[in-house]
This record gives structure tokens, sequence and C-alpha cells, in this order.
């Protein structure tokens, strides 16, 4: 059974994030095709990124990173919880992301988005990411708005239809897992 890590991407003081990455473990858990956790990047509280060889190499050095390596190589997929800022993914996130290389190859990919345009331009660059790391990014995506699915956006209040999507993300997700161990196990 795959293992899928929910990572949740932001950092920031009174983030977002927390609630809808709650959210998706919640509705991940009522699943027996795949083992869900939370993993978020505020716990292992990296710093910018400070490896002097880059981690393609696989020669990390500093100590903060092999707990972060060690977790991200554990999963067989992940679900980005991403916000958006200025366009883009967060930075907290990015710079996790960029500490590894080897941990994240060959597995499968997710995103789940939230901002004032849904977030989606995030994800756009977190698929450019991605694509350099060996990662498959599936279709499906789920596209929060803080107009719509945040009260005074802040408070996550999602309408029911993203269940469904949350769903078709996550099956689609954990297939993907699956279909990429043969690629894992020859690697």
């Amino acid at each position: 059974m795959p293992k899928i890590a929910i990572i949740l991407g932001s950092t920031r003081p009174g983030r977002n994030g927390e609630a809808v990455a709650k959210w998706v473990l919640d509705i991940a858990k009522q699943r027996s095709d795949a083992e869900f956790e939370l993993v978020d990047i505020a716990d292992f509280k990296l710093p910018h990124l400070d490896e002097a060889i880059p981690p393609a190499a696989g020669q990390y050095s500093q100590p903060h990173t092999f707990p972060w390596a060690e977790k991200i190589g554990s999963f067989d997929g992940y679900v980005f919880v991403t916000p958006e800022y200025n366009h883009s993914t967060s930075g907290a996130l990015k710079n996790a992301i960029d500490f590894l290389f080897a941990e994240w190859n060959d597995k499968a990919a997710g995103f789940v988005s939230y901002g004032s345009a849904g977030g989606t331009r995030a994800v756009e660059h977190l698929r450019l990411v991605m694509a350099e790391l060996k990662v498959a990014t599936v279709r499906a995506q789920v596209a929060l708005s803080l107009m719509t699915d945040f009260k005074n956006f802040s408070e996550f209040t999602p309408a029911e239809y993203h269940v469904a999507e949350v769903t078709t993300l996550l099956d689609q997700v954990v297939s993907w897992s699956n279909a990429l161990t043969t690629v894992r196990t020859a690697a």
C-alpha cells in the first residue's frame, strides 16, 4: 500500500493552509487504498537552503537536512497544499523542495491550492519544479478561492463539491504512486 504525504506548504503565522491540509487528511483517511500522513514543513525548521553541494549529488552535510530527507524519502507520493503568494507558491515550500533531489524522484504528486485566484498560478510553478525532480504530477487539482471557500478570507468553509475534487485527486495520486513503483524499484 503506498504512503502518501499531505505536505502543508506554508509556515506563515495565521496560515490558512493548516485547516486546508487537515481537511484533505480527513477526506484521505476515509480511504483504505493508501496510508496518508500530514507533513508540516514548519516542523522541520529548515533555514534558507544552506547545503554547499547541489542536492542532486545526494551529499547532504547539514544536520537539519537529514530528517527532512528521511521523511520525504519514505513516501511514494505527495499532495502539496500550497498558498499562492505573488502569483507563485510560498518561498518556504520552494525552499523545502530545493533541499532534496533523489528523495522526490519517480513519485507522483497532486496539488490543493488556495488564493484569490484559487492558487492555480502557484500550482503551475510547482508543476515545473516537480518535472525537474522527476515527479509525475496528476491532472486533477483542487483550487480553493479565498473569496468563496473562506469566510472573511480566513475561516475555511469549503464548498461541498470540493470533496469530490479531493477524492478524484487522491484517486489519481494513489494510482500513479502505485504505477511508479516499478520505476522506483528499477532505479
